[in-house]
């Protein structure tokens, strides 16, 4: 939906493991593993391998990823044509320079009912998001028709 919707260049890096009441964590895509969250609030996360299970969509999920990325990144891009699978550090990078670049929107998963999600998530705002220096901050002078000051 996010695609045909809002128009966006968006991918998966994570899939669920369960859907609502029976959410217990997720696997991230680019590390590969798999997140589990315990107790009341979620806030122990367990890191273990991906569920046998998951495995075959977690590899689709990958390649979709790829694919996606490879449209906003030259280095993926060259990757994916040549049949090649970048290891986690150089997919990571290309999700950076992407998102910074607003040519990619990377998709997390999670649930804000039990904080399921949350600590990958911020992890995901460090690994990807952009630091204040990285991008042009400019105000709008609403007074002026919105002439930058």
């Amino acid at each position: 939906q996010l695609r045909d919707q809002l128009k966006l260049n968006a991918a998966a890096v994570q899939i669920p493991i369960g859907l609502e009441d029976v959410h217990k964590g997720v696997v991230d895509i680019v590390e590969e593993k798999a997140y589990y969250f315990e107790g009341e609030k979620g806030e122990e996360v367990k890191e273990a391998e991906i569920p046998d299970s998951l495995k075959d969509q977690v590899e689709e999920k990958r390649m979709e990823l790829l694919e996606m990325l490879s449209d906003a990144d030259d280095e993926i891009a060259e990757a994916f044509l040549m049949e090649e699978i970048p290891d986690k550090d150089t997919m990571k990078a290309a999700i950076r320079r992407a998102v910074i670049s607003c040519t990619f929107v990377p998709v997390f998963m999670g649930s804000a009912y039990k904080n399921r999600g949350v600590q990958p998530l911020l992890d995901g705002v460090v690994d990807y998001l952009p630091e204040p220096i990285e991008k042009p901050n400019f105000a709008l002078d609403v007074e002026r028709d919105e002439e930058p000051v």
